[in-house]
């Protein structure tokens, strides 16, 4: 059976550590979210994000535009936002209207205040190993493992899935922390049995369920980034579930987050650490 990482936990503690920071040093600290569209899944983040601002110390901004916003529009508060000297950190809530592009946007923030980890120079910094912002899911789940007492130096490690929020950014920051990384994706050949090779399994692959105990090495630990909401009547009375078949996969493996409560409350707690960063940067 086993041990469950605890999320909410961690990311209180987390928060607590940013709020006594910013109270000793008497620090100004600013966030501004910029949402576009009513998406009822980036709303609900977006409403998360202001209630940690809120317990932190951290002034929160927020910039509500229409769905119908031109990317011209919004360029143009993120520059404005960009020359606002009392704000640290821009975040522009994902995924946008079909009309904007993403990239696009995510480059017109200004890298220091890039504080998702997410532009080009973050992810370039995080390559090579300079100092930067790191995105704040793959930055959550290395807190989770250490937190959690998992040794990850000399560990064998796979991370399922390649998206540029979390797969690549993970893949380099367990490379960081002296693990040996494989990376498997749609097109990798055996995954199964590559998958149950590993100490540390990562999954973040976007399909409910999918990794059941044959992926799962016996003693492994197992992080699960997924997150989906399903009907309640196929899914054992639960609303939401991750990429991990936890009932299957608990038994066998040493430690394992669960769905709700495992990484999806590290992400917005390793924000509020970035624009702390951010403020003392400025």
């Amino acid at each position: 059976m086993a041990g469950i990482i605890d999320g909410k936990k961690i990311a209180q503690e987390i928060k607590d550590e940013v709020k006594a920071e910013i109270e000793r040093d008497k620090l100004e600290a600013c966030l501004a979210v910029i949402i576009v569209g009513e998406d009822p899944a980036s709303q609900v983040y977006v409403k998360n994000k202001k209630t940690a601002c809120e317990y932190c110390g951290i002034k929160s901004l927020s910039y509500e535009l229409g769905a119908d916003t031109p990317e011209a529009e919004l360029v143009a508060l993120i520059d404005k936002l960009n020359q606002d000297e009392k704000v640290d950190g821009i975040l522009v809530q994902l995924p946008l209207p079909e009309h904007i592009n993403e990239d696009n946007i995510i480059e017109a923030i200004d890298p220091a205040k890039d504080v998702d980890g997410f532009s080009r120079r973050s992810v370039g910094a995080l390559s090579i190993g300079s100092e930067g912002f790191i995105s704040c899911t793959p930055a959550g789940v290395i807190e989770l493992l250490k937190r959690s007492g998992v040794d990850i130096a000399g560990k064998e490690c796979v991370v399922m899935g390649r998206s540029n929020i979390v797969g690549k950014p993970m893949a380099m920051l367990m490379l960081r922390e002296n693990a040996t990384v494989t990376v498997v994706h749609s097109k990798t050949r055996h995954i199964e049995d590559i998958c149950s090779r590993a100490d540390i399994l990562i999954v973040a692959i976007g399909k409910p369920k999918m990794i059941t105990e044959e992926y799962v090495k016996d003693g492994a630990v197992v992080i699960d980034v997924g997150i989906h909401r399903v009907d309640p009547e196929t899914n054992g009375g639960k609303k939401l579930c991750g990429d991990v078949d936890y009932d299957d996969v608990e038994p066998v493996a040493s430690l394992i987050t669960p769905v709700p409560g495992g990484v999806g409350p590290m992400t917005i707690a390793m924000l509020m650490k970035n624009v702390l960063i951010a403020a003392r940067n400025r």
